[in-house]
């Protein structure tokens, strides 16, 4: 059942949050359980589904689930115990223990989005506009309404309206390669390949690329052997140009800046992609691609704000800063970047303004840190080609690598409320990598 809002007391702020994903969904429960009046402006107006693909289920990722509801996470998580790295011909270049769990983006989002429910969840509802001054936010939205708040959230992703609102020349930069992302029910994968990777995450490296594999919980959110579906990333060099324009040009003709949905890629690529997999890959990976019906694509972008608030208005998730994937932690950042804005607001004394910037500061020093650590991470494979098998510095993480493989240790401590731990309250591990 979604938890029911409190009623605004007489210090509650009126909030709108634009973007209706996770970072947008998250903000939106914590700030109401913390008595705020909050709508929820989403532009879409169907439901958002991730295309089926999976995530690292990192701790704060999933904080609000183990913190405000009763809902298991052996219910809506697959947990693998075995990172394994191979070559192109199958050779095991390395392999360790591991403590990670996965999820689907479909199976958290609708999850948020029952806690939250519908009634202030508003779609198909486009910002086009906004302005403040001390006291407020106006925003205009493209139906022509004018509504009046004290507090705006951008959460609106990487072409975020606000974001180009707020610093125009702020722009999503392509990598320079792509991600071809898909998934196989784990009954149509053939019993020897599904041997070899079981409760494991898989990364096949070969020149100028890499891909990996694991398993996620089924269209339907079950996570038994069986009614898993397995999820894979290949990162692949496209040039920036005609080749990326003709790529990411779908099969009615019409151009994409970012993402390519499912069966919405020409046929053309999605052959030359399952040809490739079976000539350059590991078979148990190739067999896993070349499974998928409807592969689709996701251009690497980086986006780096200069800052996450300004007065009234802040920016958080991908609207703030877009990460290269590879430390499986973009969503793990708009959880963070939520919770932490929400100890914020929770603790502030009547400035605003002032409570957002130095929130601002340390989310913006993360944001920072994370890009910068993502590209480099994608640069070494695509590019350089200087991945050194086991090298700590690969692992999935937020804050540092290896935090996001959390399940097999003692639960955090709770840190001490004081000026210079509040914003570390939701986040990041004070102890070392596993």
């Amino acid at each position: 059942m979604p938890s029911m809002p409190r009623k605004v007391d007489a210090n509650g702020l009126r909030v709108a949050i634009v973007g209706g994903s996770m970072g947008g969904l998250t903000t939106a429960l914590l700030l109401r359980s913390l008595g705020h009046d909050v709508d929820v402006f989403e532009r879409a107006t169907g439901e958002l589904t991730g295309f089926g693909a999976g995530i690292v289920a990192h701790e704060v990722s999933v904080r609000y689930f183990v913190e405000r509801t009763t809902t298991s996470l052996d219910n809506m998580t697959v947990p693998v115990r075995t990172y394994r790295l191979l070559d192109g011909t199958g050779s095991l270049l390395w392999e360790e223990r591991v403590a990670y769990r996965f999820v689907s983006w479909g199976s958290l989002y609708r999850a948020l989005l029952s806690e939250f429910g519908r009634e202030r969840y508003l779609q198909g509802a486009a910002l086009v506009g906004f302005s403040q001054d001390g006291h407020g936010v106006n925003l205009c939205f493209a139906s022509g309404q004018q509504l009046r708040y004290d507090l705006l959230v951008l959460a609106d992703g990487v072409l975020s309206t606000g974001r180009q609102l707020l610093f125009p020349g702020v722009e999503p930069v392509y990598a320079g390669y792509v991600a071809w992302r898909g998934t196989v029910g784990e009954r149509d994968i053939p019993a020897r390949v599904l041997e070899r990777i079981d409760d494991t995450i898989t990364y096949a490296l070969i020149p100028n690329s890499h891909i990996l594999v694991y398993p996620i919980p089924g269209a339907d959110g079950r996570v038994e052997r069986g009614h898993r579906r397995w999820n894979f990333v290949w990162y692949r060099n496209v040039d920036k140009g005609a080749t990326f324009d003709e790529l990411m040009t779908d099969r009615d003709g019409f151009p994409h800046s970012v993402s390519l949905r499912p069966s919405r890629v020409q046929d053309r690529y999605v052959r030359e992609l399952k040809e490739l997999a079976a000539a350059a890959l590991p078979h148990e990976i190739a067999s896993i691609v070349t499974a998928t019906e409807h592969p689709f694509i996701q251009a690497i972008m980086d986006v780096e704000s200069p800052t996450m608030a300004i007065g009234r208005v802040c920016l958080l998730g991908d609207a703030a800063f877009a990460v290269r994937p590879h430390a499986a932690a973009g969503t793990a950042k708009a959880a963070e970047n939520a919770w932490t804005l929400a100890e914020a607001i929770e603790a502030f004394d009547g400035d605003l303004p002032g409570t957002l910037q130095m929130w601002s500061e340390h989310q913006t020093a993360l944001g920072s840190s994370l890009i910068a650590r993502t590209r480099h991470i994608g640069e070494g494979s695509q590019f350089r080609c200087d991945w050194r098998a086991g090298d700590p510095g690969l692992r999935f993480g937020l804050y540092e690598p290896g935090d996001s493989s959390i399940w097999t240790r003692v639960p955090r401590a709770v840190v001490p409320r004081t000026p210079s731990a509040q914003f570390r309250v939701g986040g990041g591990r004070t102890d070392g990598p596993d």
